[in-house]
C-alpha cells in the first residue's frame, strides 16, 4: 500500500489555486522580456549572486511565508540518492546555491510563495510525498537500492514530478536511462520537440536550452565566454564524445499522458542558478536567458497539468 498518496496531489492543488495570478504576472514578465532581478557584486566570502556563505544562505535574500497558510508554498525538493564514484554525492552538485537561488527567483518573479529553505529529501522516505516537484543533479552516477526504485516508482505514479538535470554525453544519459527502467520499466522518454508547451508554458524560448558552467569556455581554448558563443560553442567538453552533444528534454508520461519528469541530457540548467553571480556577463547570456526561464517553464508545467 502506498502510504498517504493524497499528500503529493494534495499540494500540487493547493499550488493550482494560483495558477491565475501566476499566468498574469509572468506572462506580463515575458513578454517584456525584462526579468526585475537585482543587480550584485559578488562577495568575496562566499558564492553565489548574492555572495557571502557565512549566514548559511550563500547570501541570498531571506523571507517569511504566511504564518496562517504554512502550506500554502512551494518547496524545492532536492533528492539525495545512491550512487557510486562521485565521493561526497553527485546529489550534492551545486547545493545548496541553486536551490536558493531558484526558490528566491520563485518567489520573485511569480505569484507562487516559495519556501526560503528548501529541503532535502530520499526515494524511499515517506517524506518525499509531501513534495510534488523534486530535483534530481547529476545523475550519471545514480546506483539505486531496490527501497529506493520502490519509493521512487510510488511516488511518480501517486502524482510527483521529477527534473533531473547536470548529465552529458550518451555514456551519462545510458546510466540515467538504465536506472529509469528499474523505475518505470515500461515507460520509454520521449525526446520533447521545442514547440511543445513545456518551452512555453510561461516564458516563451524559441530554442532547448543548453546551458554550460560558468567557466566552460576554457575547455575548448578560448580566453573567454564571448569569444566561445561568438562560435556557437554553449557545451561542456569534459564528458562528451566526439560530436557537440546537442540538448535534449526528455519527457516521461504516465499511461493517462501525464507528464511524471523531463530530464534535461546534455545541459546543466541548475548551473545557471547557482553560479548567476559568477560574472554579470554569464547572468546576463545563460542565466537569465536560459536558466530561469527554463526552470519556471518546467515548475509551472508540472504543477498544472
Amino acid at each position: 500500500m502506498v502510504s498517504r498518496p493524497g499528500q503529493v496531489l494534495g499540494q500540487a492543488g493547493i499550488l493550482k489555486n494560483r495558477v491565475q495570478k501566476i499566468l498574469i504576472l509572468t506572462l506580463a514578465v515575458a513578454v517584456t522580456g525584462v526579468f526585475a532581478m537585482a543587480q550584485w557584486t559578488r562577495d568575496p566570502g562566499g558564492r553565489g549572486r548574492f555572495g557571502g556563505g557565512r549566514d548559511g544562505r550563500a547570501g541570498v535574500p531571506d523571507w517569511e511565508n504566511d504564518a496562517e497558510l504554512p502550506h500554502d508554498k512551494f518547496t524545492f525538493a532536492r533528492v539525495q540518492y545512491s550512487g557510486y564514484g562521485r565521493g561526497f554525492g553527485g546529489w550534492r552538485v551545486d547545493y545548496p546555491d541553486a536551490d536558493l537561488n531558484f526558490s528566491y527567483r520563485v518567489e520573485q518573479l511569480t505569484a507562487i510563495k516559495a519556501d526560503p529553505d528548501g529541503e532535502v529529501v530520499e526515494f524511499a522516505n515517506d517524506k518525499i510525498k509531501e513534495y510534488p516537484f523534486v530535483y534530481i543533479t547529476d545523475p550519471r552516477s545514480i546506483s539505486l537500492g531496490d527501497d529506493e526504485v520502490k519509493g521512487f516508482r510510488e511516488y511518480l505514479l501517486n502524482g510527483g514530478f521529477f527534473m533531473a538535470d547536470d548529465f552529458w554525453s550518451e555514456s551519462e544519459w545510458d546510466a540515467f536511462y538504465r536506472e529509469m527502467k528499474r523505475v518505470l520499466p515500461d515507460v520509454e522518454p520521449v525526446d520533447l520537440p521545442v514547440e511543445h508547451p513545456l518551452f512555453n508554458h510561461v516564458f516563451p524560448l524559441n530554442e532547448k536550452p543548453q546551458v554550460p558552467s560558468e567557466d566552460w569556455y576554457r575547455s575548448h581554448g578560448y580566453s573567454s565566454g564571448q569569444e566561445a558563443l561568438d562560435d556557437g560553442v554553449t557545451w561542456e567538453t569534459k564528458r562528451y564524445e566526439t560530436t557537440p552533444p546537442l540538448p535534449a528534454y526528455y519527457a516521461y508520461f504516465d499511461d493517462k499522458g501525464r507528464m511524471m519528469g523531463v530530464a534535461c541530457h546534455n545541459t546543466d540548467v541548475g548551473d545557471g542558478w547557482e553560479e548567476e553571480g559568477a560574472t554579470p556577463w554569464y547572468f546576463k547570456h545563460f542565466s537569465e536567458p536560459k536558466s530561469y526561464p527554463m526552470g519556471i517553464n518546467i515548475l509551472i508545467y508540472a504543477m498544472t497539468h
